[in-house]
């Protein structure tokens, strides 16, 4: 993994998303348009978590490295030297992965 060289602020997560299946389970191969974006991801980076009323910070519920899963239409895609990744709010994660 290259140096991401940003930092997500409050409770905002960078995710890079895995590899998409390039074959059906009755082992069709599927050309890149017609591969689902998967909804599952790494955590890269996490941000100091959500500034609360009384002036503190939450304590973030993902860790970096951990496999998660998100909704279809979770961040926002940005490109860091090349590669793809999702920055969204830690509230889009769905759950993580065992």
């Amino acid at each position: 993994m290259a140096n991401l060289n940003i930092k997500p602020l409050g409770d905002k997560v960078i995710v890079k998303r895995v590899e998409a299946e390039a074959m059906t389970s009755g082992g069709i191969v599927l050309p890149d348009s017609a591969q689902e974006k998967p909804k599952r991801g790494v955590i890269q980076a996490i941000g100091t978590g959500r500034l609360l009323d009384d002036g503190s910070r939450s304590n973030m519920q993902v860790k970096k490295n951990e496999e998660v899963l998100f909704s279809s239409y979770a961040g926002t895609e940005i490109k860091i030297n090349g590669d793809e990744y999702l920055i969204m709010d830690e509230s889009e994660i769905l759950g993580v992965l065992n």
